[in-house]
């Protein structure tokens, strides 16, 4: 693991969510990209070397709308960057570590890979590396 790569918050209103973020961390989204294979649209901003995204389900049976309806809006993940995601998988799986999806294309150029949050403390983890 390289570094924390992004924060994922699931929210119902894209547009109220990016101006608090954008009044929060004093500058706008850099991107909004819909994620075909994930049924999502995502926003990005940068906050130092990390990033916040955030998703809204552009279809009802998203990972996303099943999060916001089990659980409301608020954090979905942490994302962490790696340089190999195959060799990453590989050295986790051996460690007894459940992959629930991926490796596949995500938002802003990464490929990634999600890890089960029964094994990880509750919280859904992410492995993201460059396309």
């Amino acid at each position: 693991m390289k570094r924390l790569e992004h924060i994922g918050i699931a929210v119902e209103d894209l547009e109220t969510a990016e101006r608090i973020f954008g009044e929060v961390l004093g500058s706008p989204s850099y991107k909004r990209e819909e994620v075909l294979g994930e049924s999502v649209l995502t926003s990005f901003f940068q906050a130092g070397e990390s990033k916040v995204e955030l998703l809204i389900p552009t279809s009802e049976e998203s990972a996303i709308a099943r999060h916001l309806e089990r659980r409301g809006p608020g954090l979905h993940h942490l994302a962490f960057h790696v340089d190999d995601l195959d060799e990453e998988l590989e050295r986790l799986r051996g460690l007894g570590y459940r992959v629930v999806s991926g490796p596949s294309k995500g938002a802003d150029g990464k490929n990634i890979a999600f890890l089960h949050p029964g094994d990880t403390a509750k919280v859904l983890i992410e492995l993201c590396a460059d396309a």
